[in-house]
């Protein structure tokens, strides 16, 4: 069970990570943001900044996870949920002014300093494909297209979300959402009706 001080570093580094990116992001304002006591992050992470990077991005990772897997448990329409998924984003990129992007991208971007960050980005990404993919399966969708249809979902909106912040303009976030509703539309219409899990 993670400590109060530990989750709080954990919460820190991921919007820090965020908005600044992992390079550029320090031990000492991970502290600072955090309010925990200076010595405490050595304590906490003692593989060093590399521990926290995977460690924030399964984090950051499982946040997406658990809201994809209570629509899927839910039998939500998928293309409400990639419409709420995207609402995150639109979310979090106005509250921010277009500052914070996606933690799990920072790690990917950042694999040749922190190879550990990767591994988890990895990972936090192939869980989401299979949520999502398990979401159009139970509808109908075959495996195929199903997983296609994850991939094509997590690739656009990650890719719009940072021409949103390149742009400062949530134009490019709404025509890929748009998208990809559409996609998901068109593969639900040919699905075959299955009996749910």
């Amino acid at each position: 069970m993670p400590t109060d001080a530990r989750q709080k570093m954990i919460r820190s580094a991921t919007r820090l990570f965020r908005e600044r990116g992992i390079e550029a992001t320090t031990f000492a304002e991970v502290v600072k943001h955090s309010h925990a006591p200076r010595g405490s992050i050595y304590h906490h992470f003692p593989g060093g900044k590399a521990q926290l990077v995977a460690e924030a991005t399964r984090f950051a990772g499982q946040a997406i996870a658990d809201r994809l897997a209570a629509a899927v448990e839910r039998d939500q329409d998928p293309v409400r949920t990639l419409r709420e998924l995207a609402q995150v984003w639109r979310v979090i990129l106005a509250e921010s002014d277009y500052a914070g992007g996606c933690p799990v991208v920072a790690a990917t971007v950042s694999a040749h300093t922190f190879p550990e960050g990767q591994r988890a980005a990895g990972a936090v990404f192939a869980r989401w494909e299979d949520v999502l993919r398990t979401m159009f399966t139970r509808q109908g969708v075959a495996e195929d297209r199903a997983r296609s249809l994850a991939a094509l979902a997590i690739a656009a909106l990650e890719g719009a979300i940072l021409l949103a912040r390149a742009q400062r303009d949530l134009t490019p976030l709404d025509r890929v959402a748009d998208e990809v509703e559409t996609a998901a539309r068109h593969a639900l219409a040919e699905a075959t009706p299955r009996s749910r899990d």
